[in-house]
């Protein structure tokens, strides 16, 4: 048995007090944040992040100028100065909530499989992760302008990529990520204007989830078990990590204890309550490969 299962076995069987509440809730938690086994996305790319003291009710409205509403023009001679102002869109973020309830038996805890509970305790907040990549993707990211949209028949070609870029630089946006999934990191790692040191002058590190770099832009990996459906792994998204997309957290990660007496059961309540958001369409190219 480890230091940290015997610590999480002591806790989970003494007297509940307010020591022991706290106690558990920071060894669970240490245990959650353990590093992910899949490629993620995660929110560190969120251009930023709404806490619960600045959502008052059950949702928030975020205000959005809208570009180039205010033109400037050529005044004659006494002529009056036109009135121009900036125009406003809004968009209303609602937290939706998510969890899990990993449960032991009491005879799991007196025959000390903790082993077990670890990997349950350990899962659920790797799950609970996953989950946000899952909203990140289904309700930010691809809700990119379709006329952003790079199709691609066949490999992703450095002319594919370039024309993602071109479209963010047309709306003046600047294109210095990408998330890609498995096919096309293949297909980013067979075209050798990027991986020869040679033609690049600096060898790319295909390592820690972070493929590497293409000229101007940080490519990021994820998983296709985090994506809404497998096809994702076709999927790429060029994007202004300034403009792509926001969260809004009503209630981050908690950790609680849970006992069913009635069943002779012990463990934990993980929850959240968050949504994400596309900030502005334009930001985001989305690449779709066959």
């Amino acid at each position: 048995m480890t230091h940290e299962a015997r610590i999480i076995k002591e806790l989970l069987t003494r007297d509940a007090g307010t020591e022991g509440s706290l106690l558990i809730q920071k060894k669970i938690y240490d245990t959650l944040i353990a590093p992910p086994l899949r490629e993620r996305i995660g929110r560190g790319q969120a251009a930023f992040i709404i806490g619960p003291d600045s959502i008052p009710g059950s949702s928030v409205d975020v205000d959005l100028s809208t570009p180039l509403t205010m033109k400037v023009n050529r005044i004659a001679e006494g002529g009056a100065v036109p009135i121009k102002v900036v125009d406003f869109t809004s968009f209303n973020m609602k937290p939706k909530k998510y969890g899990v309830r990993p449960l032991v038996t009491k005879e799991m805890q007196e025959d000390a499989k903790w082993d077990l509970i670890l990997h349950n305790i350990g899962q659920a907040g790797l799950e609970m992760g996953y989950n946000e990549d899952k909203i990140i993707l289904s309700d930010a990211l691809d809700n990119a302008n379709s006329n952003n949209a790079v199709s691609v028949t066949g490999a992703l070609g450095v002319q594919n990529i370039n024309e993602a870029k071109k479209n963010l630089r047309e709306n003046d946006y600047k294109p210095t990520k990408m998330f890609v999934g498995p096919k096309v990191a293949m297909d980013l790692e067979n075209i050798d204007t990027y991986v020869e040191a040679d033609k690049l002058g600096d060898r790319s590190t295909f390592i820690n989830g972070l493929v590497g770099r293409v000229p101007g832009m940080d490519v990021i990996l994820f998983s296709p078990n985090v994506a809404p459906s497998s096809t994702y792994t076709n999927y790429a998204y060029v994007f202004d990590p300034r403009f792509a997309y926001c969260m809004a957290d009503k209630r981050p990660l908690t950790i609680e204890r849970y006992d069913d007496v009635t069943h002779d059961l012990s463990g934990v309540v993980v929850t959240q309550r968050f949504t994400t958001h596309i900030v502005r369409d334009l930001a985001i190219a989305k690449i779709t490969t066959t």
